[in-house]
C-alpha cells in the first residue's frame, strides 16, 4: 500500500504539504495542488480516514434521529443523507425514537462526549435534556433539523424544510377551486408542532375563501393509517359530513381512502382525499393520490451538507433553508357530487 511519504516524494513536496492538501486543498499553492493530485492518482494512495479524524478530534460520524426507519418519506430523506455522507467519507449512526420513547439522556451523552460530530433530527425531539450541563471546556456537537420541529424549543435551530403553511394553503385551495365547501383536515397528534403549520395553512385558506370550519372538522390522526381510519369514521358520521378531506401525510390519506370505501362510498365521487409528502406509494393507491410533494432526497442532501458546514465551524445561523414543494394532481380529488 502506498503511503503519504510515497505521495510526497513523487510530487516533490513535503509530507506536511500533502497532509495540508488532504485536509484543505485550497490551503496550498495551485501548482503544488496539481502535483499532489497527480501523485495520489498515480500511487492509488487512500488516506486513512480514521487516523485523519483522530488527528482533527473528530469521529467521522453523524447521528440521525428519526421517529421510524420504516416510514417511506424518511427512507427517501435518508437516501439523500447517505449520498452526501458517502461523498464526504462520513458514517451515519441511525437512532429510532419509536414515538419518542427512548431516553434523551442517551443522546445527551453522545452529544457531550462527542461520540458523533453532529446530530440531525428528522421530526424528532431534542436529544439534550434541559437538566444536563455540558462541561465548560467542551464544545457540543451541532444539532440541526431536517423537516419540521416537533416541539417549540427547537424553533431556534437551523432547519431544511418546505414552507408547510404555504403548501397546505395550496392543497386546500385546490379543493376549494374544485367546488368543495365542506373540507375537513386530519392532523397529527393533538397539540403537536409537527403538523401545526399544515393545519394553519388549511385554516388560512378556508378563512380567505370565506368558508366556515365546523366544529369537529379538524381531527387528530396520529400520522398513522389506523389513526386516520378512526378520524375518517368520525368525519363521515359528522352532521355536516365533509365532501373533501385533507390529510397531513400520505399514510393517513391511504387510511382515509380505505375507510371511505369501507363505508360504501367512492373516492373522489363522494369524498375527495388529498395527502402530503408524495411518498412512493402515493401514485399506486386506488385511486392514485393527489398530494403535496416534498423533495425528500433533496432535504436529506441539503441537511447533511449543512451539518457538515456546522461541524467545520461555519456559522449556519438559525434561519431555515426553504426547499420547493409542488401539488401533484392525481385521481383522488374531483368536483363534489351535485
Amino acid at each position: 500500500m502506498s503511503s503519504i511519504k510515497d505521495v510526497a516524494e513523487l510530487a516533490g513536496v513535503s509530507i506536511a504539504t500533502v497532509s495540508r492538501y488532504l485536509s484543505d486543498p485550497e490551503s496550498i499553492r495551485r501548482d503544488n495542488r496539481e502535483k499532489v493530485a497527480r501523485a495520489i492518482q498515480r500511487t492509488d494512495y487512500a488516506p486513512n480516514a480514521l487516523a485523519q479524524n483522530f488527528r482533527r478530534g473528530r469521529t467521522g460520524i453523524i447521528m440521525v434521529v428519526l421517529p421510524s426507519v420504516g416510514d417511506p418519506f424518511f427512507t427517501e430523506v435518508m437516501r439523500g443523507i447517505a449520498q452526501v455522507a458517502s461523498e464526504r467519507h462520513y458514517s451515519i449512526l441511525i437512532r429510532e425514537t419509536e414515538m419518542n420513547t427512548l431516553s434523551l439522556d442517551e443522546y445527551s451523552d453522545i452529544v457531550l462526549s462527542k461520540q458523533a460530530d453532529g446530530i440531525i433530527l428528522l421530526a424528532s425531539t431534542c436529544p439534550i435534556t434541559p437538566m444536563r450541563r455540558r462541561p465548560k471546556a467542551s464544545r457540543p456537537a451541532p444539532i440541526i433539523l431536517g423537516c419540521e420541529n416537533v416541539t417549540p424549543d427547537l424553533g431556534n435551530l437551523f432547519s431544511v424544510r418546505i414552507d408547510n403553511r404555504a403548501a397546505a394553503r395550496k392543497a386546500t385551495r385546490h379543493l376549494l377551486e374544485l367546488g368543495h365547501e365542506r373540507i375537513a383536515f386530519i392532523s397529527g397528534s393533538a397539540g403537536s408542532e409537527l403538523t401545526a403549520d399544515r393545519e394553519r395553512g388549511y385554516v388560512a385558506a378556508m378563512k380567505r375563501a370565506g368558508k366556515k370550519i365546523a366544529d369537529g372538522w379538524i381531527v387528530p390522526g396520529q400520522l398513522t393509517i389506523d389513526g386516520a381510519r378512526d378520524a375518517t369514521r368520525a368525519l363521515l358520521q359528522h352532521p355536516q359530513a365533509p365532501t373533501a378531506i385533507f390529510c397531513a401525510n400520505d399514510e393517513m390519506a391511504m387510511g382515509c381512502i380505505h375507510e371511505i370505501k369501507q363505508a360504501g362510498l367512492r373516492v373522489p365521487d363522494d369524498v375527495s382525499v388529498i395527502g402530503f409528502d408524495d411518498t412512493r406509494y402515493a401514485a399506486i393507491t386506488d385511486p392514485p393520490l393527489t398530494t403535496i410533494a416534498q423533495p425528500a432526497e433533496l432535504i436529506g442532501q441539503r441537511t447533511m451538507l449543512r451539518i457538515l458546514d456546522a461541524v467545520d465551524g461555519i456559522d449556519i445561523g438559525s434561519e431555515p433553508e426553504i426547499v420547493p414543494h409542488k401539488l401533484v394532481l392525481r385521481a383522488s380529488t374531483g368536483a363534489p357530487a351535485s
